[in-house]
């Protein structure tokens, strides 16, 4: 797939979502500080989450809008949507930092309100969370702007991450990317299954990887030795900061270290290789070297050839076909033994 330009999948670097969420605190300039400070961590893109509390729940105060167990545990929904929530006004101000900062920026819309407002403002793309899969509607109607789509598959059985495609291919989704995720916050490592990814690959013919809710940066790395073509991870300001996702977010100086960790796992998967690289020690192989003195004409024998390191000589598996052979030239003690150095008559 394509955003604005960049090409993601297989062959190509891995893709890395800064995901703002609710850690800009209440505060613009707080969010934009988080924008540069992800661009300076080596982030591709940024991105928002666009709704209110009134397009996300009701304001009932009754058990069914209190979260039960977990993170936010004994909160009223509308109240933490309020307080997490990023200002529709400031949409606009946060893309066009991002893009004077050469970034990606774009959003998960949770309605159909959200999607129109994101159109408006000409997003290059669209993410659809783990909690929204099963929202059809909204599935059409983020389709129908024909923009690539990254859908991120917490809580979603296969047969709702088939459903959730199906709906998005029928109604002019062309370019799509699942991403691997765990709807817990924090996500234990253990709940990860990573090897999800490569399975989803084979079944959709997509680009995969990983909305990563984990601590640390070990599974973003494990999923991109796996192949993972995008991350996307939350990121804030401040170790000390106190926002609905401080608890599972990256701080700016982490989040660079996740990103310098996963181009060096990245490097490290490299080709089908068995040559030999340009930094290994030829010193430490072993080769046919002369031992002693040899004149022209004298028989190679094992008092005057030896395998030893280091690797400058013919290989050690022409040692036995040598022995009765002459030397063409003389030879002094320590030098490695060459093809041009043998009679051949």
């Amino acid at each position: 797939m394509k955003i604005q330009g960049r090409l993601i999948g297989q062959g190509q670097p891995c893709y890395v979502i800064a995901e703002l969420s609710a850690n800009h605190g209440g505060s613009l300039e707080q969010a934009l500080r988080i924008v540069r400070a992800a661009k300076e961590a080596g982030a591709d893109a940024i991105k928002l989450q666009t709704y209110t509390a009134d397009t996300m729940t009701l304001n009932v105060d009754n058990d069914y809008f209190r979260i039960k167990g977990g993170l936010w545990d004994g909160e009223h929904l509308y109240q933490l949507f309020q307080r997490a929530s990023t200002p529709w006004e400031w949409h606009k101000t946060i893309k066009q930092e991002a893009e004077r900062l050469q970034m990606h920026c774009f959003s998960s819309p949770f309605d159909e309100t959200a999607v129109d407002f994101l159109e408006s403002l000409d997003v290059g793309a669209y993410k659809v969370a783990s909690f929204e899969l099963v929202d059809d509607p909204l599935l059409i109607k983020i389709a129908q702007t024909k923009k690539p789509v990254i859908m991120s598959t917490g809580m979603a059985t296969l047969d709702e991450i088939q459903h959730a495609v199906g709906v998005l291919s029928a109604h002019g989704t062309t370019e799509l990317a699942l991403l691997k995720c765990v709807s817990a916050y924090p996500a234990p490592a253990q709940e990860m299954h990573l090897r999800t990814m490569a399975d989803m690959r084979q079944r959709f013919k997509c680009p995969v990887g990983l909305s990563d809710h984990s601590l640390g940066s070990t599974v973003a790395v494990a999923a991109v030795a796996l192949g993972a073509e995008l991350i996307e991870k939350h990121i804030k300001l401040n170790q000390d900061d106190d926002t609905p996702d401080t608890a599972f977010s990256m701080t700016p100086e982490a989040f660079g270290e996740m990103v310098d960790a996963l181009r060096l796992a990245e490097a490290a998967l490299g080709q089908v290789r068995y040559q030999q690289t340009s930094n290994e020690l030829v010193m430490n192989r072993r080769s046919i070297f002369v031992s002693q003195d040899i004149k022209k004409g004298q028989v190679f024998s094992r008092d005057n050839i030896r395998v030893i390191r280091p690797g400058n000589g013919l290989s050690p598996k022409y040692y036995a076909q040598l022995l009765g052979t002459k030397a063409k030239q003389d030879i002094a003690r320590g030098t490695p033994l060459t093809e041009a150095m043998i009679d051949e008559g």
